[in-house]
């Protein structure tokens, strides 16, 4: 396999993003997660005391912080987003970029909302070789964000909107992955871009 090759991997909401990349990972595969960056950048101490000073002490239950409580202050209030961002992003893609150069072999790097923030990668120095998108069409991810989350077709249609559209991605993409079947055919293409690669 091609060594040295840095691969973004993307999705939007209920696309089935996390799948393959958990598919990755068992195949021993390197995969950088971008969120699971963030739950630790979150419980660094200086960032832990900037996000109390901004958004309320109560935000972080036995030390920890309550993810979905700051995502329902930050959803629908710009303003708080960005001071969110201004607070996490350098310390999550200084530690993304660390990951990528700790490697010499191929490398994943699952960012959920990659093209959503293609400045902040140009920003902090990360260079892709291909972008590979996780598909569903926009019926199939509203069915699937309100089963998966027990929430109403409004609330999944609001959340769907807040991001760029998957068909937008799609057009951006350099390989897809079509994942509105099932999982046995989605990991089959995923071998199947894999062993073009070796």
């Amino acid at each position: 396999m091609n060594q040295n090759k840095v691969i973004g991997l993307t999705g939007s909401i209920a696309t089935g993003k996390s799948q393959v990349s958990r598919f990755l990972k068992n195949k021993g595969i390197k995969v950088v997660d971008a969120d699971l960056i963030a739950r630790d950048v979150a419980n660094f101490e200086f960032v832990k005391n900037k996000i109390k000073e901004e958004f309320g002490e109560d935000l972080y239950k036995d030390g920890n912080l309550d993810r979905k409580k700051l995502a329902e202050v930050v959803f629908k209030n710009g303003k708080a987003r960005e001071k969110l961002n201004q607070i996490m992003h350098p310390e999550i893609y200084k530690e993304i970029k660390r990951q990528i150069e700790d490697s010499d072999e191929l490398v994943f790097v699952d960012i959920p909302l990659f093209f959503e923030n293609e400045d902040l990668n140009k920003k902090y120095g990360l260079n892709f070789d291909e972008i590979w998108l996780v598909y569903v069409d926009r019926a199939t991810q509203i069915k699937r964000l309100m089963k998966r989350d027990d929430i109403s077709r409004e609330y999944a249609k609001e959340k769907i909107n807040s991001q760029l559209s998957v068909e937008e991605k799609k057009e951006k993409a350099d390989v897809i992955i079509d994942n509105r079947t099932t999982l046995d055919e989605t990991f089959a293409q995923v071998d199947s871009k894999l062993k073009k690669m070796c």
